[in-house]
């Protein structure tokens, strides 16, 4: 069984592939630390190429049993901005196109669950279109990365086409979630694995121990798992318990009173806060904004730092949650026992990798092509279906 990869990234897919015993015929994709990175650490042809210029050699893949491709999600994703035209958002339907002209028997293409989601979704009907104009059947599926067994929780979708002739039923993995303790057990003196502290009584080291496991720093949100900036007052500034009052009754009326069509909060309008308030209460808005608690939006009031949660210490024994590019800055996400963000290979591990992948290039790189691979245990499962339909 034969494939070949477009939009390889450092060869996570890839991976899944020659794992469930596919031969790769070529690999193809335009980041040169991509490239670098595949060519040390995963078996067939890698080739630097811009294939929004086309394919040079594109008759070497005629016929392949499979195509797989894991065009760039950014432009899809609901951590990002979500830009319509986002021009990479058109390397999803880019992709039919070039698999037309090679017309393998299958086509398999990842992407983020919020390629299914709003007027976004056009991008791949556009792909499930083409793809079927050219005579091929086509399945969607969502696919959860923790019930394939993985410490991670990732959302993804999977879209299939193929000419095969094959009747398919398709089923979402349902198995054991994966935990974190198991993913990073023995990590220690393997490669890539290089753990940096975080200084004592630095800012950041004072915000990271009063994060527990499974805490994140959080204004927008109440609750145990969040920890609020005034909860902090050595880093943040004391406030007295009246004026705690006003910063968690602001917290829930800014997701109340609606303004705009998007977010999920809105800055208070004074004459709301005054009306919740009293007048007792509303004179203690003046010396927050001055404390830099609250701010000044337009007409209204918000809280300072309105992010949904940073310094995310993750727990144990359940899974990540999703491994983007900036998972080794403390201020984003925490290991759980230690005041620090998370090494190159604990990246790795959780993303699915064998410790005999080493990665190369600068650290800034390293994280960024692991945040952005498709786990190979991920590749392995959409493998295990292409097998049957082509069997």
């Amino acid at each position: 069984m034969t494939f070949a990869s477009f939009f390889s990234g450092c060869g996570g897919f890839d991976l899944g592939f020659t794992t469930r015993g596919f031969r790769p015929k070529g690999a193809f994709d335009c980041d040169p630390d991509a490239v670098e990175n595949f060519a040390a650490n995963v078996d067939g042809p890698v080739n630097r190429v811009d294939l929004t210029q086309g394919l040079s050699d594109e008759q070497s893949l005629f016929g392949v049993d499979a195509l797989i491709a894991g065009p760039p999600c950014q432009g899809f994703s609901t951590a990002g901005k979500r830009m319509l035209n986002d021009d990479r958002n058109h390397l999803l339907t880019l992709t039919g196109t070039l698999a037309r002209r090679v017309s393998p028997k299958v086509l398999v293409v990842e992407n983020v669950s919020g390629a299914l989601s709003g007027e976004h979704a056009r991008y791949l009907k556009s792909l499930d279109a083409t793809m079927r104009l050219a005579g091929y059947r086509t399945h969607t599926m969502r696919c959860e990365a923790a019930d394939l067994g993985m410490a991670q929780l990732r959302r993804r979708v999977l879209f299939f086409a193929w000419q095969t002739g094959k009747d398919m039923q398709f089923t979402e993995p349902k198995g054991p979630r994966g935990k974190l303790r198991t993913a990073l057990f023995g990590v220690d003196k393997q490669p890539n694995h290089n753990p940096r502290q975080l200084t004592n009584n630095s800012r950041e080291w004072n915000i990271a121990q009063r994060i527990k496991p499974g805490q994140k720093l959080s204004n927008v949100r109440g609750g145990t798992n969040a920890v609020a900036t005034w909860d902090i007052p050595e880093v943040f500034g004391s406030v007295t318990e009246h004026e705690r009052t006003v910063l968690e009754l602001l917290r829930r009326l800014r997701r109340q009173e609606r303004q705009r069509a998007y977010g999920d909060a809105d800055p208070v309008s004074i004459p709301r806060l005054e009306a919740a308030l009293g007048p007792r209460f509303a004179r203690l808005v003046d010396g927050l904004i001055e404390k830099g608690y609250l701010r000044r939006v337009g007409g209204g009031i918000d809280l300072v730092g309105t992010f949904n949660g940073k310094f995310r210490r993750l727990a144990w024994d359940k899974p990540s949650c999703t491994v983007d590019t900036r998972f080794g800055a403390p201020r984003y996400f925490l290991h759980p026992s230690q005041h620090r963000g998370f090494t190159v290979r604990e990246a790795a591990r959780i993303q699915g990798f064998s410790d005999n992948y080493v990665f190369r290039g600068s650290e800034q790189a390293q994280y960024r092509l692991i945040g952005n691979a498709v786990p190979p245990p991920l590749g392995e499962f959409a493998a295990t279906i292409v097998k049957q339909l082509i069997s």
